[in-house]
């Protein structure tokens, strides 16, 4: 089972993995990143297409503990879910995307 956090928990379920690096690991695409992003705040931020993934996943620390975000949360609960079956096992995804993250975190987000 993935962890399902929503924006505002972000941070406190990083925390509470007891990872020495805390991860947002963003899966959309560089058009989506140009049109909103997040700003790290407690956390590294990666943004990792969710295609380039398999083979990019080196690129990720084994001993991190990764929230996945992507614009609405179904991407990243698939990457997550990847991830998890690649022996990660400090992982979770961001519900609802950077849509909740604008709503409930950081309204200076852009929403598209």
């Amino acid at each position: 089972m993935i962890d399902q956090v929503r924006p505002n928990q972000v941070n406190e379920w990083l925390a509470a993995q007891a990872a020495p690096r805390a991860l947002v690991l963003d899966v959309r695409e560089p058009w989506e990143l140009q049109t909103a992003s997040v700003q790290p705040d407690g956390f590294e931020l990666l943004a990792m297409p969710m295609a380039s993934i398999p083979a990019r996943l080196a690129e990720l620390p084994a001993d991190a503990a990764i929230a996945c975000l992507c614009h609405h949360g179904g991407r990243s609960q698939q990457v997550a879910m990847f991830l998890a079956r690649q022996g990660f096992g400090r992982v979770a995804n961001i519900a609802g995307g950077i849509e909740a993250w604008a709503r409930e975190r950081d309204p200076a987000v852009p929403r598209y």
